[in-house]
Parts: structure tokens; sequence; C-alpha cells
């Protein structure tokens, strides 16, 4: 069994995976003042145990990166995920300046399309591989080049965002894409081996700007999607879809265990797509369970 959140921190992204063993994985970073002391106690709790924490960084917009400072300095980031980039801002705030500090230091290992790292999909005699893998960038592309060049130049980084999957042996398989941008995404599907998917954290907070064209949702056949906090104005609610909308149901926790996922909220929210086997998680409310 596993554990992944996804915080509710307004217009921006932050997530953890508590894989039930010495592994946790923290992706993307965003830590507002109202929740930040609140957010690092849990995630300081939750690491105090475990072997390896890993922090993958979608892409160093501040929406993803906010707080990054103050995260490190609370649990000492040893292993930083990113993908291999050289991107600048032209105000540099404390967070990017962490950011380039731990992308260029012996902390960073540098994610691309189908690469190995021990524990994170490579298991030995002493541990268990976390079930991470990388689906996207290939740094050969010429449209992840060009990204990347933008990025260089102080442009939007959106592009440069890995493509993230996580899958639970015989159990759920959950997909992060950053920030893509549906023309970058039309122009690379070709490239990519688009995977069958349990829980889809749309792109771009469900932005309209980061919907995922109708070729590649045909193939990931989702059974959830989550549609993040940007302004409602902007989102696109995937109305073929099974959703939940972070905006109206806040902190969402998915315990994934075998053939099923049970689904948790800090907000009363409810749909008509789960069963009801009447579980608990502490004082957040029941939503409902979807069987695999």
């Amino acid at each position: 069994m596993s554990t992944i959140k996804s915080f509710s921190v307004g217009n921006g992204d932050m997530f953890y995976i508590d894989h039930n063993s010495p592994n946790f994985t923290i992706i993307d970073c965003c830590l507002n003042e109202d929740r930040m002391d609140e957010i690092l106690n849990e995630i300081s709790t939750r690491t105090g145990n475990k072997e390896i924490t890993r922090v993958i960084s979608t892409h160093p917009d501040e929406d993803h990166i906010c707080g990054l400072d103050f995260l490190d300095d609370k649990i000492n980031i040893l292993n930083f995920y990113c993908v291999k980039n050289n991107a600048t801002k032209a105000d540099e705030t404390d967070s990017f300046d962490r950011y380039c500090e731990l992308r260029d230091s012996t902390k960073a290992f540098h994610i691309s399309k189908g690469c190995t790292r021990r524990w994170m999909n490579q298991k030995d005699d002493t541990r268990r591989a976390s079930g991470i893998h990388i689906l996207w960038p290939d740094p050969s592309n010429k449209y992840f080049k060009a990204a990347l060049r933008d990025a260089e130049n102080g442009e939007s980084p959106n592009n440069i965002s890995p493509i993230i999957k996580y899958t639970l042996q015989e159990g759920a398989t959950a997909l992060w894409m950053g920030d893509l941008e549906t023309d970058f995404m039309k122009a690379i599907e070709s490239e990519i081996d688009v995977p069958k998917v349990t829980i889809l954290f749309a792109p771009h907070h469900g932005r309209d700007t980061g919907r995922i064209p109708s070729s590649m949702l045909k193939k990931m056949a989702p059974e959830i999607i989550v549609v993040g906090e940007a302004p409602s104005e902007h989102l696109h609610y995937y109305p073929d879809c099974n959703t939940i909308t972070q905006n109206s149901a806040g902190d969402i926790v998915f315990y994934c265990d075998t053939g099923k996922v049970h689904i948790f909220t800090s907000k009363d929210y409810k749909v008509d797509f789960l069963d009801d086997e009447s579980m608990t998680y502490g004082d957040y409310f029941y939503v409902g369970t979807l069987n695999l």
C-alpha cells in the first residue's frame, strides 16, 4: 500500500508519495505563508523514519518551487531530481536561487526518458524500488531542445517539465506532467509510450492551455483526473471523464492498496462514480473507493 497526497496550495502544485517503505517522494514545492509550517511539519514527520527521501522538481516556475529553500532547510534535501537545464529568471527569488544551487550540485540527478536509479525504479538486496519511471523528456528531441533554449533565455520553462509515472504493484498508476502545454504535447505525443492511468494530475493546474490532446487522453483512459487550482475561468474540466476538482476538494489523499484506491479530502466533497466502503483517514472526509 502507499499514500499519494495532493496539497491544496492555491495556484501551485505540491505532492508527496509515502511508499510504505524506506522511500518517500516529494513532487514540486509550493509553500505559501498560510500553510508553510503545517506542510513542513507534516513532511518532516512523514520523512522522519525514511532512509531515502527524493524531491522531484518538474520545472522552476515560482508556483512549483516556492519555499524550496524552506523545505531544504527543514529536511536537508540530499536527492534532488530535475531535468538538466540552465533556466534563468529576470527576477530571481530565494526559491529560484536554491533551485539552481540544488540543480547544479552533486545532490542532483538529472532525469530523462527511461532513466534508471537505485530505489527509484531499481531494487537491490537492501531496498525495493519505488515504482517511479520517467516517460519524458528525450534530451535529443528538437522540441525539448527548443524548450530548454527558451528557459535558458528567461522565457517560460513550462515545456521542460518531465512526465512522471508512479505504479504500485497490483495497484494504481498515477501520472504527473508538470506544466506541459497543449501544443507541445501534440508535438511530442508520438515520442511517448503513453500508459494506461488510474489517477491523472491534469497538467498546468488543469488550465485549458494544458489540456491533454484527445488522442493522448484516449490512450491514458484515466479513471480519475484531478483538476488543479487555476482560476475557474481558465480551467478545462474534462467533461467526459471522472474528475475531482481541487478548488472544491481541498487536500486530496489517495490511499492506494492492492486492487483499489480509497479517496479522502479535507473539504466535504461528493462524487457519484466511487464505491462506498466506509473508510476513515484521520479527520478527512471519505469520498469513496475506486475498485480497479
